[in-house]
């Protein structure tokens, strides 16, 4: 099955596409917007271009576990996309992702600017990636 993954942010939304028979995770994109509506609006237009056949959603928890404040909002989107576009919602532990796309250009001699900008893409596919390694394993 192919997957469509959201990294979700304030002002940016990362995206990754995969599936689940390579196990391969690739940044698509970013989405900049503060804006719910312009959100939905562009997560609709990759949910159009790339066919997934589940979403996936990284879900912001404390480094204990427990719930941060962007748990909330992360379950409210998922509830409107999975009502929009009648995919299922996986919602996943994010924790880590965005140190690890960190590391991952770490060494690319890319500004700082340049990295910002792909920062959240590469959490979406590390989160896509532990979504399917998840998988594999039947956790």
């Amino acid at each position: 099955m192919r997957y469509l993954a959201i990294d979700l942010g304030q002002k940016r939304t990362g995206l990754a596409v995969g599936d689940d028979e390579t196990g391969i995770a690739s940044p698509l994109g970013v989405i900049n917007t503060a804006g719910e509506d312009e959100r939905l609006r562009q997560l609709g237009l990759a949910i159009d271009e790339q066919g997934p056949g589940a979403l996936v959603l990284g879900v912001p928890l404390n480094m204990d576990g427990s719930d941060s404040p962007g748990v909330t909002q992360a379950k409210a989107l998922a509830e409107k996309l999975q009502a929009r576009f009648g995919l299922t919602v996986h919602l996943v532990d994010e924790r880590l992702t965005s140190a690890a796309a960190d590391e991952q250009m770490a060494q690319t001699g890319l500004t700082r600017g340049q990295k910002k900008a792909r920062r959240d893409a590469l959490a979406a596919a590390a989160i896509l990636r532990n979504f399917l390694a998840t998988q594999r394993r039947g956790d």
